[in-house]
């Protein structure tokens, strides 16, 4: 049973004040602590100015890939053909929209926008965006489960860190907080839907060509943006091996997933900061590698995919 209309915008209205206010807060808090490690951040910038191009350009190389990637994800989590080129604009435009609005609210209206002018129902739409959501979600679960069985080869690969007790304190503070939201009224709707999704992740199998998409583009979404990561460490000389990078990004990324910041911003910064420094690495080398791995991910492509989001909506493509 349905909730009355008049009963669902109050409760949407609450429940996008809430993601907003989180947003606000992880936002200020990693302001507050960009101010105060301010001369890292500063000596990290510097570092990064002369970092090896050769690198630099493979990780730029492997970010131009990685909307590739998501548009393999995203055609794969419909049956019906998607017109390829405005499909990867899409993808582009909407990496751009994702760090303008929280918990990837952009991102999605822009592809939901994009499938329904394709020809898809509004609710099929939105289905496909959860598919291809809870694939990606899967697929780096998947990669952090491959470098665990790495982990014999590579010693030293899941070396544990020591923690501070401020991180513990925060990942506590998240579990609860995860605890809180399960226990409101709002799980039974969200079990629904988790059932809605995997029974379109069923049917979707029915087609292999499809299928292999899905999984297929959001392994290597998850593989290309590690790889990002990789070639900036490796750019600025962190004493970091390239397994290890890609372990902490995977873990950092879905700790980040957690907090619905615009496109990660400040969550995923924090949570790699965190675990590259856990790992042993000076703060201007962490800097370096946060703000290197930004740069290439979204403050470059940031204006050019607006653009192209401006010429998809002139178009009506949107």
């Amino acid at each position: 049973m349905t909730a009355p209309a008049g009963l669902a915008a109050p409760v949407g209205r609450r429940h996008a004040r809430w993601q907003a206010g989180v947003g606000l807060v992880v936002l200020l808090g990693a302001l507050y602590l960009a101010r105060r490690h301010w001369p890292a951040v500063e000596s990290g910038a510097v570092r990064l100015a002369v970092a090896d191009q050769g690198w630099l350009l493979l990780g730029a190389t492997a970010a131009l890939g990685t909307w590739a990637a998501s548009a393999l994800a995203q055609q794969g989590a419909v049956v019906r053909r998607l017109p390829g080129p405005r499909l990867l604009a899409a993808q582009f435009a909407a990496s751009a929209a994702n760090h303008l609005l929280p918990a990837g609210l952009g991102a999605g209206a822009v592809n939901v926008r994009f499938l329904m002018r394709c020809g898809l129902p509004a609710g099929r739409s939105a289905g496909a965006l959860a598919v291809k959501a809870a694939a990606g979600a899967t697929a780096r679960l998947a990669l952090l489960a491959l470098l665990a069985l790495l982990a014999p080869a590579c010693p030293g690969l899941l070396r544990l860190p020591h923690v501070p007790p401020t991180a513990v304190a925060v990942a506590a503070g998240v579990a609860v907080l995860g605890a809180a939201v399960l226990a409101t009224p709002l799980w039974p709707r969200c079990r629904r839907a988790l059932t809605a999704v995997l029974a379109d992740i069923r049917a979707l199998h029915a087609c292999p060509a499809r299928a292999a998409a899905l999984w297929g583009g959001s392994l290597a979404f998850a593989a290309l943006h590690a790889l990002v990561l990789v070639a900036v460490t490796r750019a600025v000389a962190l004493p970091l091996a390239p397994l290890q990078v890609a372990l902490l990004y995977l873990a950092a990324s879905s700790a980040a997933a957690l907090l619905p910041t615009p496109g990660g911003l400040g969550s995923l910064d924090a949570a790699l900061a965190l675990a590259l420094t856990a790992a042993g690495t000076s703060g201007a080398a962490v800097a370096s590698a946060v703000l290197g791995y930004r740069l290439l991910t979204v403050w470059l492509p940031l204006v050019p995919g607006l653009l192209v989001l401006a010429v998809l909506v002139r178009r009506k493509a949107l």
